[in-house]
């Protein structure tokens, strides 16, 4: 299911106190991430570390630490486990957690040391819907296709001028960054496909917030416009 843009798969169970998703596999293991409010929360992760604990891990201790520029937390186990196997590719890549956070971000493989009780904090997807509704709204959360890089606010200007500043913030970008334009110019929504057909750079997502509109951008490598820029006026 989706929640306000943000994505809640139904094929887990959630323990929505520590945000983490638990997805359970063949053989009695079962895999464990964070749910993507989290990472649009937080922001980019930039660091990725697990902690040094092996065999029994009981219930509410923490496997992992992760910071971003903006949130530092634990990843909490919901039961008590025995570790299996870690994710090898999250500390080289801690941007998994947001760009991948239910697939090739998850964080370790355990397997239980007793059935789930009665009384666990896992619940379904069902079950978490409303508060996780109420999250979203108290703490502004806001989820993306994919996570911005940075966000560029031009409030107060005209579209010519903000889409000028949007071409001078992208050419100081690498490719495939992802940048979020807020500006509150009412002829925004037509300008920016105009200017996505002429520079070849895609808007991936546009919402509208109280009077303002955000478009979320990617930097292409090899962009590809659809039609030629327009002259200017003699």
């Amino acid at each position: 299911m989706e929640i306000d843009g943000c994505l809640l798969p139904e094929d887990r169970r959630y323990d929505l106190e520590h945000d983490v998703w638990w997805h359970e596999e063949e053989g009695g293991t079962a895999r464990l991430g964070i749910l993507s409010t989290l990472g649009a929360f937080a922001g980019p992760f930039v660091s990725f570390a697990f902690r040094p604990v092996d065999g029994r891990v009981e219930a509410g201790r923490s496997v992992a630490t992760m910071e971003s520029v903006r949130y530092t937390g634990a990843v909490r186990l919901p039961v008590t486990a025995e570790i299996v196997e870690r994710n090898p590719a999250l500390p080289g890549r801690p941007r998994l957690l947001n760009d991948a956070p239910y697939s090739e971000g998850w964080i370790v493989r355990v397997r239980p040391v007793d059935p789930l009780p009665e009384g666990s904090p896992l619940e379904t997807a069902e079950a978490i819907a409303a508060r996780l509704r109420e999250r979203i709204r108290s703490r502004h959360i806001r989820c993306w296709p994919a996570t911005p890089d940075a966000v560029l606010y031009e409030i107060g200007s005209e579209c010519s001028a903000v889409l000028a500043r949007l071409n001078e913030e992208l050419g100081r970008r690498d490719a495939g960054t992802h940048l979020l334009l807020v500006t509150d110019d009412p002829t925004s929504p037509i300008e920016l496909v105009r200017w996505s057909d002429q520079t070849g750079y895609p808007v991936l997502a546009h919402r509208r917030e109280e009077g303002r509109h955000e478009f979320l951008v990617r930097k292409e490598a090899h962009p590809r416009p659809r039609r030629r820029p327009e002259a200017p006026a003699p």
